[in-house]
């Protein structure tokens, strides 16, 4: 199944970090996969750049190793596709050198926090002391053996769900007696109390699943 590791790194210490400054909330990306032979890592995007920089809505313009391609959905859907080739940043580089790869990520105005997969032990230590070596300031928050292959260290929960279930605590929405409502998480997380409601129903559905209802093997 490989090692889960999540990893935080300054938003100003990485290529893409510097890229991409947040500035609204949170910005979320999710590896898909690639287009044909693309050699690359191929993202999905939300809440992406928008007039963030002088050189217009794409951040990377003139950037060599990325490229931020908008596809139309209609009803007024649009996904955000990044592509990020390894040679393009230094975190990157190093985990490809040492069979990593990120599957998904979370950024904030300060620090940007991946979850990264490796298929062994051994593969994490050396990037672990390639990173020492190169005096990268990456910090290490967490090593996990998903339970079930794909779940990675968040349970299968995609970084929204993560984020609502965790303010949904925070905020005492589980205590006894509550002590506040779906409409007052949908305020702070931006969305309808309808979103906050779905999100937290299959976010519990999808962390119960790949956490307790385990098979005997």
């Amino acid at each position: 199944m490989g090692v889960i590791v999540d990893v935080r790194i300054p938003a100003h210490d990485f290529e893409f970090g510097r890229r991409f400054p947040i500035r609204d909330g949170d910005a979320e990306l999710e590896r898909v996969e690639p287009r044909g032979d693309d050699d690359v890592a191929i993202f999905s995007l939300s809440n992406p750049p928008t007039n963030r920089t002088d050189g217009g809505e794409n951040p990377f313009t003139g950037t060599d190793g990325y490229q931020l391609d908008r596809i139309h959905l209609g009803d007024e859907r649009t996904l955000h596709v990044l592509e990020w080739d390894a040679d393009a940043d230094p975190l990157v580089r190093l985990l490809e050198e040492h069979d990593g790869s990120i599957r998904r990520g979370t950024g904030s105005t300060d620090a940007w926090t991946f979850e990264t997969q490796f298929p062994t032990h051994e593969a994490f230590d050396s990037f672990r002391s390639a990173v020492d070596g190169a005096k990268a300031n990456v910090e290490v928050l967490r090593v996990y053996n998903p339970t079930r292959q794909g779940t990675g260290a968040w349970y299968g929960l995609t970084p929204r769900q993560r984020r609502t279930l965790e303010l949904a605590v925070e905020r005492g929405y589980y205590d006894i007696p509550r002590r506040c409502t779906t409409i007052e998480l949908a305020d702070e997380l931006g969305i309808s109390d309808q979103a906050v409601t779905e999100r937290l129903r299959r976010g519990i559905v999808t962390f119960v699943t790949n956490a307790l209802l385990l098979d005997d093997e």
